[in-house]
């Protein structure tokens, strides 16, 4: 809105607050009006031109400068000013004594240019088109003011809140041992390269939040999250179940029967006992304490799978028959199961 126009407009009416309003209570009342009359929320053509009345004067009042020349041009008007050119004290008297620094600032003048007075006494110019003429220029482009005169204002927008930025999803693939027992990988978002720690135990298709990696947020807002999606190679003898780590526990028929402590070596390749009860079949799991996840309590599992030869002598298949024989009605339980 263009300086010359500020006769015409009393932007402490068009807020709602008294001429020695504060900073502050400027503020709230644009805010509460802006509420009001904001063209998303009120769809009227009222609505919309009195937005735009109450932007122009939050654009002005809100900016101390532009406030300070508002309020010298409006009182002015009200006095009924008149321009007398040459030196001297100028007639304002009282709150406008300083009226001369004001329209000196603006016009470039200073304690040794040429000075300009005021008088309330009446007659003289009361249009600034015509104040302005008489210093060889308009309001508009050519006036003196230079560019902070006679420009164009642009209607105020509120400061927008702090947002947060937008997440972001990612993926990854370990390896079984990585996913086990954890591992630093690096990764890039926004073409920014980190490390991020994933920690032991993760399991395929699990998500991991990692804050503050996503896309930046606005207006001083915090960073969104990144969500990484775990992808987690099989592993040809081990497996996940939970916290524990499982794996195969071959057995002879003899030790599946009898009983029997058998030796196996773990996930890191450490040798490990499993104690196998008597009277033991294929698939029961048997644990070695302590033995799965790193930190997760979690045991490593032996699961039992029940060997026979694949060629096995006449004494062996002899040695069956017999076996079969004297397990009585185990053989017809066993039977049943395949019904």
């Amino acid at each position: 809105m263009a300086e010359n126009e500020w006769l015409n407009k009393d932007f402490y009416k068009v807020l709602g607050v008294s001429k020695d309003a504060t900073s502050e209570e400027i503020t709230k009342s644009y805010r509460k009006l802006a509420r009001k009359y904001h063209p998303d929320l009120n769809k009227t053509k009222e609505a919309e031109e009195k937005f735009k009345d109450i932007s122009e004067a939050y654009d002005v009042l809100s900016n101390e400068d532009q406030r300070r020349k508002y309020d010298a041009i409006r009182q002015f008007a009200g006095g009924g000013a008149r321009f007398a050119g040459g030196s001297g004290q100028g007639g304002f008297g009282g709150s406008a004594s300083d009226f001369s620094d004001i329209f000196g600032s603006m016009f470039g003048g200073g304690a040794d240019g040429p000075s300009v007075r005021f008088s309330t006494s009446g007659g003289g110019p009361t249009n600034l088109n015509d104040i302005f003429s008489m210093f060889g220029g308009g309001a508009g482009a050519g006036s003196p003011y230079g560019a902070g005169f006679g420009g164009d204002s642009s209607g105020y927008r509120e400061p927008q809140e702090p947002r947060r930025g937008d997440d972001r999803n990612s993926k990854i693939t370990l390896t079984f041992r990585q996913a086990v027992k954890g591992a630093t990988v690096s990764l890039k978002a926004g073409g920014v390269q980190f490390k991020t720690h994933i920690p032991a135990g993760v399991k395929d298709g699990q998500k991991i939040r990692l804050p503050g990696k996503g896309k930046p947020g606005s207006n001083g807002g915090p960073a969104g999250d990144m969500y990484l999606q775990i992808s987690v190679k099989n592993d040809t003898k081990f497996s996940l179940d939970g916290n524990d780590i499982v794996m195969p526990l071959p057995v002879t028929i003899g030790q599946a029967v009898a009983g029997a402590r058998v030796k196996a070596l773990g996930f890191d390749g450490e040798e490990v006992t499993f104690r196998v009860p008597a009277g033991t079949s294929s698939g029961t799991e048997v644990r070695v304490s302590g033995k799965g996840v790193s930190g997760r309590h979690g045991d490593l599992v032996g699961r039992v799978e029940i060997c026979v030869p694949s060629k096995p002598t006449l004494g062996q298949k002899h040695d069956a028959k017999e076996f079969d024989k004297n397990s009585g009605e185990f053989v017809d339980e066993v039977a049943k199961k395949r019904e």
